[in-house]
């Protein structure tokens, strides 16, 4: 960064005010406190994380210099909870990324599905499972989510991220009301809670794991198919 663009020290100075006010405005926010999820709260968190990532940067910006610590950004937060207190429906919302590691591993696996359909058949049938896209279908349409998640790496998959919401509802919805758009309804302030998994919680660690395995492996990683029951 030029000179001219590098801000005064005057302006770190004032940065570092903003975030001493914040901090004691949080503070007497959560002495003040009415519940779980008060409002002045959650308000004084966001005023208090805002202040601190405008000096943080400013402090970088000024003497290349960062801070001991990091507050959560408002948006990675959900807001309080606003929904029914005894609500009469919940709906789980629920997304899983993976990966096609291995297609020729899924490949073979739908097509063994396939074929146990097809003897149940007398040989009828059309094959979809000879490309990525059909052997998709035929796994996903003959498993459910929950095992296809617990046996991922047998159809030759790698998890990636996945997050699960549960949120209130006033009332059950209407059949097939939220079938085109599932997620869209999803309001944040009535998620009773959330579960999320990602790598990036634990990248330092997993980055050690695979040093360690880099020196002590020293054989075929290649492991033989078994054979999938199709019958459920």
């Amino acid at each position: 960064m030029s000179d001219a663009a590098q801000p005064t020290a005057a302006e770190v100075r004032a940065a570092a005010e903003a975030v001493k006010t914040a901090l004691d405005r949080h503070l007497a926010a959560v002495e003040r406190r009415s519940g779980e999820d008060d409002q002045a709260v959650y308000e004084a968190f966001n005023e208090l994380a805002a202040a601190a990532e405008v000096y943080d940067e400013l402090l970088y910006d000024r003497y290349d210099e960062v801070t001991p610590f990091e507050i959560p950004g408002a948006d990675d937060s959900l807001p309080p909870y606003a929904g029914p207190e005894e609500p009469n429906a919940i709906s789980v919302l629920i997304r899983r990324d993976y990966a096609v590691a291995e297609p020729q591993r899924l490949l073979a696996q739908a097509q063994r599905v396939e074929a146990v359909e097809h003897e149940d058949d007398g040989g009828a049938g059309e094959d979809t499972a000879g490309t990525v896209h059909g052997a998709l279908g035929v796994l996903f349409g003959e498993f459910e989510p929950d095992e296809i998640a617990s046996r991922h790496k047998e159809f030759g998959l790698e998890e990636g991220d996945s997050t699960l919401w549960v949120t209130a509802a006033d009332e059950p919805a209407e059949p097939g009301e939220w079938l085109e758009a599932p997620f869209e309804q999803a309001d944040p302030e009535r998620v009773v809670c959330r579960f999320d998994v990602s790598a990036v919680f634990d990248e330092d660690a997993t980055d050690d794991i695979e040093e360690e395995d880099d020196l002590e492996f020293d054989g075929d990683e290649d492991e033989d198919l078994e054979p999938i029951d199709a019958e459920r």
